[in-house]
């Protein structure tokens, strides 16, 4: 009808795109809050990144490992909402927990510290993978509005971004200005135990 305003969206069931009302605002803030809600109490997946984030390495080693973790974690988010991929939960669950554990290992065992920042990204991309169908899963226990799939679907993502970043930039700023101190890669070793 005249005035309203449209965006392409996926509709599941279908497999073609339909059209969204003007509600795609309202979508959007409520999605994105999700998303940020669900990483800031996501413990599993906080630890993951805080234990990237504590091997050091600096602003490129910090982006490259970031971006890997993002880009896996979003395409598994989608494909697992829509139906695409799906493991058991409990294999997705122990892969996460496993996750975390194996960076926390490298981080105080490793003592080729150099090597591991140039492939570290490695471990993030391919762990994110499973981080992806675990938010997945709980996408799957709320039950998306079909008018606005894909956007209800990319605004849980995006507000996962954003509760992500809100603690990875302060967690690095924090460890660079305590990069200083000789006691440093004592607290490292303590962030990753």
């Amino acid at each position: 009808s005249p005035g309203e305003s449209h965006a392409p969206i996926w509709a599941p069931d279908s497999r073609r795109f339909a059209l969204a009302s003007e509600a795609a605002p309202q979508t959007l803030n409520s999605f994105v809050k999700l998303g940020i809600g669900h990483i800031l109490s996501g413990w599993d997946h906080l630890l993951f990144v805080i234990a990237l984030v504590a091997l050091g390495g600096g602003l490129g080693y910090l982006l490259k490992v970031i971006t890997a973790f993002t880009l896996a974690h979003s395409v598994t988010l989608i494909l697992g909402t829509l139906g695409l991929v799906e493991l058991p939960s409990r294999l997705i669950e122990s892969m996460i927990a496993l996750s975390i554990a194996y960076v926390a290992f490298e981080n105080l065992y490793r003592r080729d510290t150099t090597r591991l920042i140039q492939r570290r990204w490695v471990a993030a991309f391919g762990f994110g993978l499973f981080h992806g169908l675990g938010f997945a899963g709980i996408l799957s226990e709320i039950e998306l509005p079909r008018a606005n799939f894909l956007f209800s679907l990319l605004s849980f993502n995006l507000g996962v971004e954003i509760g992500q970043l809100m603690v990875v930039i302060p967690a690095f700023l924090l460890l660079t200005l305590l990069a200083r101190w000789h006691w440093q890669p004592t607290l490292r070793r303590a962030i990753s135990l």
